[in-house]
């Protein structure tokens, strides 16, 4: 950091920092005078107590005051979870591809964002990534679902989310109350939250692909209109290809965010309403062809799994069939395409005597399209290493209906039963509806193995721009398909917190309820080429699960402090992977629940510059059946996991270091592959940030790795360990005007986040794998007023 800044900044948290570190920020990440003391969104305050001053915080942050996955407001140190926190400003500056990858250095949590913005998966302290997306992770947005559902086909909460500006910080709580706080969160709850105007004044920032065609601007202002009276706003636009070259222009879009915060009174009360606008295009980067040779991943030639992108300006158009049966000219160029308009009040009131009664609310209109390009079928002739063609499938999916709408309500009773005791009361409502409404129509190509575009074929090799095969034929007629349902969700729930001098103890209890209606459709050759009424279900079914949490933390001192809990969850599937079995959709056999039961426990330490967070955990995963569609297996095992989460951060003058790492050993205890280790799920996952200061330069970078891991449950094909070196220097031009160039993977590290294999593929030895991105640069300035 340079020097003048940090004659200014107290200690920041090293977990960002990490971040900052791993993802190569802009200068800007450092160029705000003054911690954010944002009130976040009523529920994790930024404005938190600072550390005391003879145990300072190296920059975990032990100090800052957390709600998230909480029910009462105190610090880290005083909290019985696992949880960590990455600020504002790394997220907001930072050059990483999604929202979900600034989430890579939290220890604990697995974020494969190698997808591009949206698509990632998220696995937590070794609980399984049985399909795509985040089934036990929960995305939030100021308190309250983004969707859901973890897990949806095509539609993952992370989609939908994007860090500017305008977000003031994460946090991530692992295992503990997330089972009863939330809903389909038993592994963590991740929250976003924004800023709220508080704190006053803006930034407005530019960033330059300095190896690839992109352009960003964000921007973001706050401050003050009236007496108790505060706004915010900010967003970005975007415009560009991408990291991957390509010829088109498969970014464009932005965001934009506001809120109007109205202070009821001095004891905290307030009313704040809300606005979101996401429209934006992006690139879907799904696996490309590889080879095996034995059980070991080759590239082949012309594909580089770190820059391979198969579309460009070239592709035709992909012609689909729309749920209201007519055609649609679709353009796969336009890669994952969201929107999102979402309205929010939020309310918070304490009419004094220990009460408080807070709601928020929101509703979300999301729709959408995906469209990606999936190696999944076998070629016109066999391949030898010299046929220079592949078979491939359009995931063209349409997001016709995502939308939602949530509530959640709480009230709060505090007592005070003696000098140094008092007990927290809290009881809730939680209730949502949320829509899962697409509509598939999987075309199939033959594109060229050329590396840098479409060069697509016909059957007999010849040059074309057709499909050969429509949607009836793909993958057996699966994936011409239409789901329109409709989840109704009520969840009560109440909690207890008791407190004596340093000793705290906290029960919880979630109950769930959840039901379906709605229809599922297909289409098929035989009712020529549209939909079915033959091959129509009503869907109608009810489930419901309970969800309870015991914990408990005592403080040593103020430099010390430990936690136990044990928490016992539970999720759905997505209704999209479930309800093909016509027995479960219409309500005659159970709908599946996946249930977690967790014990933790962990130390928080801080003295003399160093700062440490270590978390022992042991769970087990009971799953229900889901069905993965690009594997076509159906996912039902249980599974065991016990390990250590540790985050450390230390400071010397003008050097500092952020580390973490999770050790998991992780088990399969069910069905075929019982034994064997479950897939995606290393034994070590690690990164290590060191930064110093030479005046108004600041020079550092990261390690992020991962040892090896499986590809799939049956713990053949491995997946190689690999870490991927990042490097950034930051200069302060002015002390409000910051330049910075950074270098993600600077050595060009393949490394391999997912693969497969097609079990229709006959005599076809392709196999599929999906890389971290190559290395890129960027050049960034960015102006705080």
């Amino acid at each position: 950091m340079p020097a003048t800044l940090c004659r200014r900044l107290p200690h920041r948290h090293p977990l960002a920092l990490a971040v900052s570190l791993a993802l190569l920020p802009p200068a800007a990440a450092w160029a705000q005078a003054a911690p954010s003391t944002e009130p976040a969104a009523g529920a994790a305050s930024a404005d938190a107590a600072p550390a005391p001053a003879e145990t300072p915080d190296a920059g975990l942050d032990l100090g800052r005051i957390v709600v998230t996955g909480a029910t009462t407001a105190r610090s880290k140190m005083k909290q019985s979870v696992s949880v960590s926190t990455v600020d504002s400003e790394q997220v907001q500056n930072s050059t990483a591809a999604s929202a979900v990858e600034v989430l890579r250095a939290v220890p604990g949590l697995r974020a494969e964002s190698s997808g591009g913005e949206g698509n990632a998966n998220l696995g937590v302290r070794g609980l399984p990534m049985s399909d795509g997306g985040g089934r036990y992770v929960q995305l939030q947005e100021d308190g309250l679902p983004v969707l859901l559902v973890g897990d949806v086909s095509f539609a993952t909460a992370d989609q939908f989310v994007r860090a500017d500006y305008s977000l003031d910080s994460i946090d991530v709580v692992r295992g503990g109350s997330a089972s009863t706080l939330s809903t389909n969160s038993p592994g963590a709850i991740v929250n976003f939250i924004g800023k709220t105007g508080k704190t006053s004044g803006g930034a407005v920032g530019m960033s330059l692909g300095l190896d690839h065609r992109q352009q960003r601007i964000d921007f973001q202002h706050g401050g003050k209109l009236g007496d108790k009276l505060y706004y915010q706003f900010g967003g970005f636009y975007r415009l560009g290809e991408g990291t991957r070259h390509t010829d088109a222009t498969v970014e464009n879009g932005g965001q934009f965010r506001a809120s109007l915060t109205k202070e009821l009174d001095d004891r905290g009360s307030y009313v704040r309403v809300s606005l979101k606008q996401l429209k934006d295009n992006t690139p879907t980067y799904l696996p490309v062809p590889v080879q095996l040779d034995g059980n070991e991943i080759k590239t082949l030639p012309g594909i580089d799994p770190r820059n391979a992108f198969f579309i460009n300006s070239h592709f035709p158009t992909d012609v689909v069939v729309g749920a209201d049966g007519h055609t649609i000219t679709t353009h796969p160029a336009d890669g994952l395409g969201v929107n999102v308009s979402a309205f929010g009040v939020e309310a918070q009131l304490k009419p004094g005597d220990g009460w408080t009664v807070t709601n928020r609310f929101r509703k979300s209109v999301i729709n959408g399209r995906f469209i990606g390009l999936f190696p999944a079928g076998s070629q016109p002739a066999d391949y030898t290493g010299d046929t220079p063609v592949f078979s491939a499938h359009i995931f063209n999916t349409s997001l016709d209906d995502m939308g939602n709408v949530f509530n959640d309500l709480r009230v709060q009773k505090e007592l005070k039963l003696g000098d140094d005791q008092r007990l927290t009361l809290t009881g809730g409502l939680f209730s949502g509806i949320q829509n899962v409404a697409q509509t598939w129509y999987w075309n199939r190509y033959n594109v060229g193995l050329t590396g840098d575009g479409a060069a697509l074929y016909d059957n007999a090799g010849n040059p074309s721009t057709e499909p050969v095969g429509d949607a009836t034929t793909t993958w057996g007629g699966c994936c011409f398909r239409s789901i329109d349902v409709r989840l109704t969700a009520v969840a009560p729930y109440a909690a207890l917190t008791w407190e004596q001098g340093r000793l705290s103890l906290d029960a919880s209890v979630r109950q769930d309820r959840q039901r379906g209606t709605g229809s599922q459709r297909f289409g098929d050759a035989a009712s020529g080429g549209n939909w079915n009424p033959d091959r129509t279900t009503a869907v109608h079914y009810t489930t419901d699960a309970t969800s309870y949490s015991l914990g408990g933390n005592y403080e040593f001192g103020k430099s010390l402090a430990a936690f136990a809990r044990f928490s016992h969850g539970a999720s759905w599937k997505s209704p999209d992977r479930v309800i093909w079995d016509e027995r479960v959709a219409t309500g005659i056999d159970p709908y599946p629940v996946n249930e977690v039961d967790q014990f933790e426990g962990g130390i928080k330490f801080r003295q003399n510059g160093l700062n440490a967070f270590v978390t022992l955990f042991n769970a087990r995963t009971k799953e229900g059946a889901g069905f993965e569609v690009t594997t076509q297996t159906v996912k039902k095992d249980s599974y065991t996991s016990q390990g250590v989460e540790a985050e450390v951060a230390w400071r010397l003058g003008d050097f500092k270091v952020a580390a973490g790492a999770t050790w998991t050993r992780a088990e399969i205890d069910s069905g075929p592959n019982e034994g064997n280790t479950p897939r995606r799920q290393a034994d070590w996952v690690y990164q290590v940030s060191p930064s110093y200061s030479f005046g108004s330069l600041e020079v550092g970078g990261a390690i992020i790795g991962t040892t090896k891991s499986y590809a799939q449950n049956d713990n053949q094909v491995v997946l190689p360990g690999f870490a991927v070196v990042n490097l950034f220097a930051n200069y302060e031009l002015t002390p409000e005007l910051v330049l910075s160039a950074g270098v993600n993977n600077v050595f060009d590290q393949l490394g391999y986040t997912e693969a497969e294999g097609q079990n229709n593929l006959g005599n076809n030895p392709l196999y599929i794998a999906r890389a971290v991105n190559g290395r890129s640069a960027k050049l960034s300035l960015r102006y705080t007023f």
